[in-house]
């Protein structure tokens, strides 16, 4: 999910006094932007045509290129690096925005001075350890390409530099110098306190978890610092100031977290939900399914839960989805007398309904950093998507079951058949990608880029909607939303192997199994912990620090790890788009064009009919699992 800035004034805007100062630190930071955003761009473009050239020699020419994966996954860490380094200069790292969002003015400014001063932090002390692990690297040399694996751990200490000299021109651009030092002394103080009381943390043992996984962390969130850099301070502190680890161990971590093979895929996907949306193939699907069904009551709610089914995941972020979808419908919806904030209510509630929806990030994630099987995944996450669909639909059914429909005219079989041949390219994309994942025929990193192909392909030659200036804006977002999304794996990989170097994993797994009620008490605990965390945390961040933790759990209470996947899925979706924290719903009112306030009564009606359809999806074990 995207990182929506709910904000109304940012540090960029504060005024300063001197304008010539301010004007050539602009000058300085949109130069070092453009050095960093186009290698960044050009990064995405080389792993496209990488992995293509690998797919076609593996199942065209059937002579695998044994160099294609390894010049890939080098290239993958300087990609999640620059792009992480591109999204910290666009101020476009997840962050949670609700406290600080009803602030004062003043308090708002200050705070994301603290953000910007709690993240230069994190990388000033990181840079020293990324330096020591970029060059120990330097004594491993890499199997097909044989050469040093330095050119590769180069990126970490690279991209830490970038975003701390990014952080220093922010904060430079600031306008009241008093801000600034409060901002500074107020970081610097609290870094200061924490190194000081050192002699006292070591002997509290695991108290120390609750100290700085709970309370830095969570002050760190809550505070607005990009979550990432909350967790990285978080267990930058736990193994510095309360163990004797190496902090080039955490380094490793991080590295290890963000360059799993299966994660290749996730820019690969950002970018092809946009070229889905450019290229018109997303409208089309609208549009078909808005001929089908426009004429009965409630008939474009319905269209709207369907066309979220259709386009959800392959983006990569529930934003791109629903802005791919909302401005097509919502003109037409308002004209027949639906209510805006009954509109993004439901749209925010569809966004939650489909994040099961393959290939979905978080599905790939949760592969990834769990072992379980990818194309299991795919195959389980689509009927828990559509049982959330019927519940949704029926309370659309039931608000709607009145609706004046007589202006409105019934399209035509000629004129249904003509919309479904126009989407027929479009919608025939969601189901190839899943079906070659599912059955074993290629990779999610394969396919993705298969479906890049064939979007460029339908894009300019059937709908011919191919604006080709806006291609390297998209490669640069590509780039950015991967970056932060890689960045906040990374710092929470980190975390994860922190608690469990602790002990506290066997100690949560004792407590777990322990639950009176066996699985069904596991399950409703684990669903009420994931709605708040998706409404704190959002899924990726959440996913990657508790999965590797309780998915032992699940399969020891008997628990099939598929269905224990969907379940979390949709309770940290339903959490994720809930109010008030839920940054989901503020980006459904964003993209609608409404404001919040409108939007808060209706949706209790819809997260309850999730909350119904997730507690079906919890009860029938088969729903998740029986087509594997």
């Amino acid at each position: 999910m995207a990182h929506v800035e709910v904000n109304e004034i940012s540090v960029a805007e504060v005024t300063v006094r001197s304008p010539r100062p301010r004007s050539l630190l602009a000058s300085i930071e949109a130069l070092l932007g453009m050095l960093v955003e186009i290698p960044a761009a050009t990064l995405v473009v080389a792993e496209i045509i990488i992995l293509f050239a690998g797919v076609i020699a593996r199942y065209v020419l059937h002579q695998p290129l044994i160099w294609s994966d390894e010049l890939a996954s080098m290239l993958f860490l300087w990609l999640a690096m620059l792009g992480a380094a591109v999204a910290f200069r666009r101020s476009e790292h997840m962050r949670m925005t609700a406290v600080i969002g009803s602030a004062g003015p003043a308090m708002r400014v200050y705070l994301d001075v603290v953000a910007t001063c709690a993240a230069l932090a994190f990388l000033l002390l990181i840079v020293r350890p990324a330096y020591d692990y970029a060059y120990e690297e330097s004594f491993i040399t890499t199997p097909a390409l044989q050469i040093s694996n330095t050119w590769r751990a180069a990126a970490l200490p690279v991209g830490v530099g970038l975003m701390a000299l990014f952080s220093l021109l922010r904060l430079a651009r600031t306008g009241d110098i008093k801000v600034l030092l409060a901002a500074v002394l107020s970081v610097a103080v609290l870094v200061g306190l924490f190194w000081l009381a050192q002699p006292w943390l070591r002997p509290l043992g695991n108290i120390n978890l609750v100290i700085f996984f709970v309370g830095v962390a969570g002050f760190c969130v809550f505070a607005g610092v990009p979550i990432a850099f909350g967790f990285g301070l978080a267990i930058f502190g736990y193994l510095a100031l309360t163990t004797r680890t190496p902090l080039m161990v955490l380094v490793g971590r991080m590295d290890e977290g963000m360059s799993h093979l299966i994660l290749l895929s996730v820019p690969l996907f950002v970018f092809l939900g946009l070229l889905i949306e450019m290229t018109g193939m997303a409208r089309a699907m609208v549009a078909f399914l808005a001929s089908l069904l426009g004429h009965v009551r409630g008939g474009l709610h319905y269209v709207l839960v369907g066309a979220m089914y259709l386009v959800s995941g392959i983006s990569g972020s529930k934003a791109a989805d629903m802005a791919a979808v909302a401005p097509v419908l919502f003109p037409e919806m308002k004209q027949r007398g639906a209510k805006p904030g009954d509109l993004v209510a439901l749209l925010a509630a569809t966004g939650a309904q489909t994040e099961t929806i393959p290939p979905s990030l978080v599905l790939i994630t949760i592969g990834s950093v769990t072992g379980v099987s990818i194309s299991a995944l795919f195959t389980g996450g689509l009927l828990p998507g559509v049982v959330l669909a019927i519940t949704l639909s029926a309370l659309v059914w039931w608000r709607y079951r009145d609706e004046d429909l007589s202006h409105v005219t019934r399209a035509r079989g000629s004129e249904v058949a003509k919309t479904f041949v126009i989407a027929l390219p479009a919608v025939a994309l969601p189901f190839v990608i899943r079906y070659a994942v599912v059955e074993g025929i290629a990779t999610a990193t394969e396919v993705s880029t298969i479906g890049i192909v064939y979007s460029f392909v339908i894009g300019l030659l059937i709908y011919r909607r191919f604006d080709w200036q806006r291609l390297m804006p998209m490669l640069i977002e590509t780039a950015a939303l991967s970056g932060a999304i890689l960045l906040i794996i990374g710092t929470a990989t980190g975390m994860a192997w922190g608690l469990t170097q602790s002990g506290f994993s066997r100690a949560l797994a004792g407590a777990m199994t322990g639950l009176p009620g066996g699985s069904a008490s596991f399950i409703a605990v684990s669903i009420v912990a994931f709605t708040i965390l998706g409404s704190v945390l959002e899924g990726i961040p959440a996913i990657v620090l508790f999965g590797p933790l309780l998915f032992p759990i699940a399969r020891a209470v008997g628990v099939h790890e598929v269905h224990y996947a969907m379940i979390i899925i949709l309770a940290m979706g339903i959490g994720l788009f809930a109010p008030p924290f839920g940054v989901g719903y503020y980006a459904a009112c964003a993209i609608g064009r409404v404001d919040p306030a409108q939007g808060i009564r209706p949706i209790w009606g819809y997260l309850l009919a999730l909350m119904v359809g997730l507690v079906i999806v919890a009860i029938f074990p088969w729903i998740s699992i029986g087509f594997l």
